[in-house]
């Protein structure tokens, strides 16, 4: 997310003319917003807004999220990026599970460690307590939190107007505890497919 001050003031709507906006900015930087959507209520749970996107970072997401309600069962739903089967994220996982750390092998090579498709099996293990399913690639649309992105992004970022990084950040954080409070809802998936065409 960029955080984008407009160079000139935004002039009201009057009798004939719409809003005018400033089409020139000043970039103040930018910030990464993990977030996870709770797609029984359509709430926003444990947001993480930080600088960058990193293995490490994400795996600091999952240990916040899961400690928002540690004894309970815990399903995410994630796109294929590397950051989502990492090292980091085995290691967290196993810590969470109680399995020793000795068992894991070695990154590269091996054990549970040692390449994308075995620590993908260990994360997506149907009988953990903590686990993950993935989406199949180029259907990011199916996770419903990239739906909701698109929410912050209309009707937040992109008419925004956000004077620093810090700015934005709580900006984005308080959007998020007032779509939590007054428009939580899970969605209703309406498209219902189409046959192929031979």
């Amino acid at each position: 997310m960029q955080a984008l001050e407009r160079a000139a003031k935004t002039l009201p709507m009057k009798p004939g003319l719409p809003e005018s906006r400033e089409h020139e900015s000043i970039r103040h930087g930018t910030l990464c917003l993990t977030a996870n959507f709770e797609v029984a209520t359509g709430e926003i749970v444990a947001p993480t807004v930080e600088t960058t996107r990193t293995e490490p970072e994400f795996a600091t997401h999952i240990e916040q999220t899961v400690a928002t309600d540690a004894k309970a069962g815990w399903l995410f739903v994630a796109d294929n990026l590397t950051t989502h089967v990492s090292e980091s994220l085995v290691r967290l996982f196993a810590t969470m599970l109680g399995i020793p750390e000795p068992t894991l092998g070695k990154k590269g090579k091996s054990g549970i460690l040692k390449s994308v498709e075995t620590r993908r099996a260990f994360l997506v293990d149907p009988t953990h307590r903590v686990r993950f399913v993935y989406v199949p690639k180029h259907t990011s649309w199916l996770n419903q939190v990239e739906i909701w992105f698109r929410v912050l992004s209309r009707r937040l970022l992109k008419r925004g107007n956000f004077r620093s990084t810090e700015d934005l950040r709580k900006q984005v954080l308080a959007f998020i505890e007032y779509q939590n409070r007054v428009h939580a809802h899970p969605y209703r998936w309406t498209y219902t497919g189409r046959p192929l065409a031979a």
